[in-house]
């Protein structure tokens, strides 16, 4: 599913590479589509995350161009598929019909050449290129055939002896009503559009808008592409019903598991940033639900991947390597959504690592082994009886990920060999995969079993440095370096340090000796850190943690781990500080900071850090706030003013307004409009920038929301009622940082109220 161009803001929330397939264990396989397609997961690009609703017949073929120029194609990525809009939609009565009632294409961007029709030549020109090609359908017939009572070509019914009144989804057009399949000339509708796009050269069809009361529509598409003798990819979209899944496998090559992985925030209407953090993470939870269901001949879909313009993919270079590694260990079509004209060569690296598309295209759906707070942990046995596992950290700061051998499924060993897949390197474990991961990170390994243990392959060993997972900390600040050796051989000479920058002090300043550190052993030694005084709300500084070590393979190695230490200044009267979710606080001058956590602040959820004046809010308050800066953990972070009855009482008081800034969704207002202590509606404009300044007016029970890039000219956001809205409130500033276990900063400047 796409969100609609209009109104989406309203809602809130054939290739080189070979690789041996298998059955997945307790999937329904021999129930697959048996359509000649799907035996593995298919590799490619879609126009919808870049393109959007802009597909040209210029700019599709410019896309396949660079899938071959680029060399994805030699890796496997061969189908170029466009989405919405290839076809002519006049308005809500439906897209354009031909005289069998089937979408007429936009021949204004999709030109035709003498007899042959736009999509058609398109088709030819990706085929040139040695690649296949894909197109967009939705369920049900155009109210236009209905209206015309257009023929079903080659019977002697018509539309409207197949159509019902029930409208169907198509989220950009509209105008589509449902088929009584079972009256005649329904199938044979159906059958005939089959034969037209086979006639097109169509390789992949995708049939969005599903729904569980479309079932007979896909049996009428998956049997009208079967008797077509071309073989056709079907795939489904989008956020199917798990409860139908051995249907979906049964009719489809793939079904997309969920909602869109666009995060639709860029300003004026941008692709860019295609996704966010919030999107991927969103995945963890369907992988693990769906695993039973894909297999070859049908795969769960998780939606485009958002890989190859590097920052404007709208996430870090970990968390697009995370994305990646979830996608190929759920073996799911990656189908990449960028811009291919304009590849970023880290991303591209990225997309073209062998090791990991050998993951995803081994066919099996890994399970989920483990999940805990900022930490998930998937695996999946290859038929040589190697493991694939993921390590992941879902939080902010680098965490120790850990699973051990038979956690993971693998038989008692000696020793194993530990292939790093994303860095190709490969050390040894005596049975404990862990890793330090950085936030929003992933570890990729192929995990082998071996006879004895080794003496050649180095060990896996792991650094953290700990105490710096908080918000903030108190000066100097204290961090325990640890270092294990997860080997099944002593280590020596180890050694650990502590950097910091220039005008830090570290404590002790020399390496910490220790003569070697047995398997499974650790080594731990507690560093200080002061952090230089500066004029902002926070003091921070970058300290690197290092070990030195010599393993039994005789050649000395070395590993890093990064953090940041934080010490926020004390909070001042008349200030106070409470938090709903794990937050720090800091204060310098008129400078206030907020380091929070928190999931929402948003209908049942109240997960905040706020500095606040108690009672300073009453009729007649003006309350003016400057918004220095903001992490952009999600597009839905928050951060701004915050008034209510009582900000401590975060499940249920009433009076609740806030006026806030957000990466992704411009200045919000929002408020609880039934009196329930819950953020119930919404209003938002424009587009965030920094420093930003917010003003909210109240007025009785009435607050008008105003925000400015200067602060002096204000642009109304919006008025809105807040029943019992007590006559004196608190009143503040607050940041949550709409992601659970990540720590975003919000900087504010300037605060008063009257």
């Amino acid at each position: 599913m796409k969100r609609p161009i209009r109104g989406w803001l309203a809602a809130f929330t054939g290739g080189l590479l070979i690789v041996a397939a298998a059955a997945v264990t307790g999937a329904p396989a021999a129930q697959a589509e048996d359509n000649g397609v799907g035996a593995k997961p298919l590799l490619g690009w879609s126009s919808w995350s870049f393109v959007r609703s802009h597909p040209t017949a210029a700019v599709i073929e410019a896309q396949a161009k660079a899938l071959k120029d680029s060399g994805l194609a030699k890796n496997g990525f061969v189908y170029a598929n466009v989405d919405d809009f290839w076809y002519h939609c006049p308005g809500g009565q439906g897209p354009d019909v031909d005289s069998y009632g089937r979408w007429v294409t936009d021949e204004t961007t999709f030109p035709p050449s003498g007899s042959e029709n736009g999509i058609q030549v398109v088709a030819d020109y990706v085929h040139s290129l040695g690649l296949k090609f894909g197109i967009y359908v939705t369920p049900g017939i155009s109210k236009q055939a209905v209206a015309q009572n257009t023929a079903i070509q080659g019977t002697s019914y018509h539309a409207d002896d197949i159509a019902t009144t029930k409208n169907e989804a198509n989220y950009n057009c509209g105008g589509m009503v449902g088929i009584d399949y079972s009256k005649p000339g329904a199938q044979a509708f159906t059958n005939s559009w089959a034969d037209q796009f086979a006639g097109w050269g169509i390789d992949y069809l995708k049939i969005d808008g599903v729904g569980t009361s479309d079932q007979q529509d896909v049996q009428a598409w998956s049997d009208a592409l079967r008797q077509t003798g071309r073989p056709i990819h079907l795939e489904l979209s989008n956020n199917l019903d798990i409860n139908n899944a051995a249907l979906w496998n049964k009719l489809a090559n793939g079904w997309r598991t969920g909602g869109d992985i666009e995060c639709y925030c860029g300003p004026n209407g941008s692709s860019y940033p295609l996704t966010s953090w919030s999107s991927i993470s969103s995945r963890f939870d369907q992988v693990a639900a769906w695993a039973p269901y894909g297999g070859p001949g049908g795969y769960n879909d998780y939606d485009s991947l958002e890989l190859g313009n590097g920052a404007n993919d709208g996430l870090s270079y970990d968390e697009r390597k995370t994305q990646m590694s979830l996608w190929s260990l759920a073996a799911s079509p990656l189908i990449i959504g960028t811009d291919l004209t304009h590849l970023d060569p880290t991303d591209l690296g990225l997309l073209k690592n062998t090791d990991v598309l050998a993951v995803d295209q081994d066919g099996i759906d890994a399970h989920r082994v483990s999940s805990g707070s900022g930490s998930q942990v998937f695996a999946k046995t290859e038929p040589n009886g190697d493991v694939l596992v993921g390590l992941f950290n879902t939080g902010s700061g680098s965490r120790l990920v850990s699973a051990t051998a038979a956690a993971l499924g693998l038989p008692a060993a000696a020793d194993y060999s530990q292939r790093d897949l994303w860095n190709h390197t490969t050390t040894e474990t005596a049975g404990t995969v862990a890793a330090a991961v950085p936030a929003h990170g992933v570890a990729l390994y192929r995990v082998s079993p071996l006879k004895r243990a080794s003496s050649t392959l180095p060990p896996s060993t792991v650094l953290t440095l700990g105490g710096l997972d908080a918000p903030t900390q108190t000066s100097p600040a204290a961090v325990v370096e640890t270092f294990t050796d997860y080997g099944a051989n002593q280590v020596a000479n180890v050694r650990l340090s502590l950097g910091a920058p220039k005008g830090a002090t570290v404590a002790p300043a020399s390496p910490v000796t220790f003569g070697s550190v047995p398997p499974g052993g650790t080594a731990q030694y507690g560093f200080t850190v002061t952090v230089p005084p500066t004029s902002a709300a926070f003091d921070t500084a970058a300290v690197t943690g290092t070990v030195t070590y010599k393993p039994r393979s005789g050649r000395s190695e070395q590993a890093t781990s990064s953090g940041t230490a934080a010490v926020g200044k004390p909070v001042a009267a008349p200030f106070k500080t409470f938090g709903s979710t794990t937050a720090g606080y800091g204060q310098s001058g008129t400078q206030l900071g907020i380091r929070a956590q928190g999931s929402d602040v948003y209908g049942g959820t109240n997960e905040y850090g706020a500095i606040y004046r108690p009672g300073a809010e009453h009729d007649g308050s003006t309350t003016i706030v400057k918004v220095t800066a903001q992490t952009n953990t999600d597009p839905w972070a928050k951060a701004g003013i915050m008034v209510r009855n009582d900000i401590t009482n975060a499940s249920g008081s009433p009076g609740f307004v806030i006026l806030a800034t957000t990466p992704g969704n411009g200045y919000a207002l929002q408020w609880d409009s039934d009196a329930n202590g819950q953020l119930d509606s919404n209003t938002s404009k424009a587009t965030a920038s920094y420093p930003s300044w917010l003003k909210l007016v109240r007025a009785g029970t009435s607050y008008t929301g105003y925000w400015s890039t200067d602060g002096s000219t204000w642009n109304t956001v919006g008025t809105v009622t807040v029943p019992q809205a007590a006559a004196s409130q608190d009143v503040g500033v607050f940041a949550t940082a709409h992601s659970a276990g990540t720590t975003g900063e919000a900087d504010f400047d300037g605060f008063s109220t009257s």
